[in-house]
């Protein structure tokens, strides 16, 4: 027999997802300050309730995303629903909860967060929800649940009652707590302070990222590759070809996990560390008004920003974004966001090559021409397709734990499904090479890029990014020696190229699952065509 199901349903930002964590003890690393984090609904087995715990996508009122309507179809099949309004606007959160929701006949509870935060008067204000709604209703610090909160919130959902039909709307005063405000709410300093921080989260992991990568690849390689490359002379040609050949697994295998590894470490720790205190919902509302003019709102930033994670997360995200918008941040991820693993290969050809000047300037040619791009399919955001933000979310400091959860995620996934993925790229590469295959590729393909200045031998950089943006890093095989051969314009353009044609496998079928053939088939092709022209642009320009 299925057991009961208890959905939690709030606002964006109420603190479900903590919740959720908070009772299961799940490690979903969901527990995020910002709006939208959770854009699927989660569930895990409550054993001293005997119930299935659901959390959901916020709510948004009016929404039209998907992930709002996610959340509404859950609460049609859920035998309890807990309410979950943040303590510091809950008047304002419930009214809008009680006239939103179909609740009649429901059992229902009411979980106020934000008891650190929320005026002296929050108890006066559960007492007169119980009274007046007949349900249990708590006050909780939901970021930071101990055992008694916890075991309070279990017994509110084991007393979940149907609210009473027989009163009139409640009428409650409580003071709203408004998080302070700061400069980014100003009008004109307020973006540009959101650019810079933005900027930081993304610039200075990168940056100790590549230096811990140059210190750590010429001493592993005098003492563990060269040594071992010695000692596995003797192998036959196949198998020397697959484990230390050009494309070896233990060779290119290796580049792969030491440039891109501190890379996914660092940023994930700085988007952790972004999101938890608050910074994340402040820089989407700062950029709102700029972001409008290319086509989208502050809220659809927050999948962009994910992209340089992962960019079928990105896409999944991109749930929480307007149905006016959706097809149009989605494009913006698969053009200008530069996956973790993306990044983390163009640093690595960028510094091998011995210009990791150029990174810099490559992620800002993404960002911009992403933006162009953008605006020329899509055009201008209009104010009536879909409200400005305006709720701040509050600064403070992160739960060390809720990053370390975050991190610990991010890892592990590089570990168990990325670094498997490129190796598996390497053990293809390295039998292609072996009988002669990628040779006739290069020659196929060698007329395209003679048009744009390159190198034939770049051909299965090219080829591989299409499969895994790391796929780039084949260009490192041969101890680099292409890489040597090539100017400065050369490499910039190869790594745009690699990066821009289009977005790896994985996220193309993503993007079909979420949006279907004709949407991938058009985002697909002006991707395609705005890379190339301005692929072309940039080498005319540096001929």
């Amino acid at each position: 027999m299925k057991p009961p199901a208890i959905v939690l349903a709030g606002l964006e930002s109420a603190g479900k997802s903590a919740l959720f964590r908070g009772l299961t003890g799940l490690a979903t690393g969901d527990e995020a300050n910002f709006r939208g984090s959770t854009v699927v609904c989660r569930t895990c087995h409550l054993t001293e309730c005997g119930c299935d715990v659901v959390d959901t996508p916020g709510i948004r009122s009016q929404s039209d995303s998907d992930a709002a309507q996610l959340a509404l179809a859950a609460l049609k099949h859920a035998d309890a629903v807990v309410l979950v309004a943040r303590g510091t606007h809950a008047v304002s959160e419930v009214e809008t909860l009680l006239k939103e929701l179909d609740l009649a006949g429901k059992r229902s509870a009411l979980a106020m967060t934000f008891a650190d935060k929320a005026p002296a008067e929050i108890q006066q204000l559960a007492a007169l929800y119980r009274e007046r709604l007949g349900i249990p209703v708590v006050v909780i610090n939901a970021r930071h649940l101990d055992a008694e909160a916890r075991q309070e919130v279990i017994s509110a959902i084991r007393q979940a009652s149907a609210m009473r039909s027989d009163e009139a709307p409640v009428e409650a005063n409580a003071p709203m707590v408004q998080p302070a405000h700061t400069w980014f709410e100003h009008r004109i300093a307020g973006p540009l302070l959101a650019l810079l921080v933005m900027a930081l989260m993304f610039a200075l992991p990168v940056f100790a990222a590549y230096e811990l990568a140059s210190w750590a690849q010429p001493v592993i390689d005098a003492a563990v590759i060269v040594p071992l490359k010695t000692a596995l002379a003797w192998l036959p040609p196949f198998t020397a070809a697959m484990l230390t050949g050009s494309y070896g697994l233990l060779t290119l295998g290796w580049y792969s996990f030491l440039w891109a590894f501190p890379v996914v470490l660092l940023i994930s720790l700085s988007v952790a560390v972004t999101e938890e205190s608050g910074l994340k919902d402040r820089i989407t509302a700062a950029l709102d008004p700029w972001l409008r003019r290319v086509g989208l709102s502050g809220r659809d930033l927050i999948p962009v920003l994910t992209g340089f994670g992962c960019n079928v997360v990105a896409v999944m995200q991109s749930r929480a974004c307007s149905r006016c918008t959706r097809e149009r941040c989605v494009s913006m991820i698969s053009f200008g966001s530069a996956c973790s693993y993306q990044i983390g290969a163009s640093l690595s050809i960028f510094g091998a090559a011995g210009h990791p000047g150029l990174f810099m300037p490559y992620l800002a040619a993404l960002f911009v021409t992403s933006a162009l791009h953008t605006r020329l399919w899509h055009g201008r955001l209009a104010p009536e397709q879909v409200s400005p933000l305006q709720e701040r979310a509050f600064l403070q400091w992160p739960s060390a734990r809720a990053i370390a959860w975050r991190v610990r995620a991010a890892v592990k996934q590089f570990l168990w499904q990325a670094m498997p993925v490129f190796l598996l790229i390497c053990a293809v590469s390295a039998l292609l090479d072996h009988v002669g295959l990628i040779t006739r590729a290069a020659a196929w393909i060698a007329p395209a890029l003679s048009w744009l200045h390159l190198p034939s031998e770049a051909a299965p950089a090219l080829l591989f990014s299409l499969l895994r943006k790391d796929g780039l890093l084949v260009l490192n095989s041969g101890d680099g020696s292409l890489l040597a051969s090539l100017t400065a314009a050369q490499i910039f353009l190869l790594v745009w190229l690699a990066s821009t044609l289009s977005s790896c496998l994985v996220t193309l079928w993503t993007v079909k699952k979420e949006l279907g053939w004709r949407a991938l088939a058009s985002l697909a092709g002006r991707q395609a065509l705005v890379s190339l022209a301005s692929a072309y642009l940039l080498s005319a320009w540096w001929r």
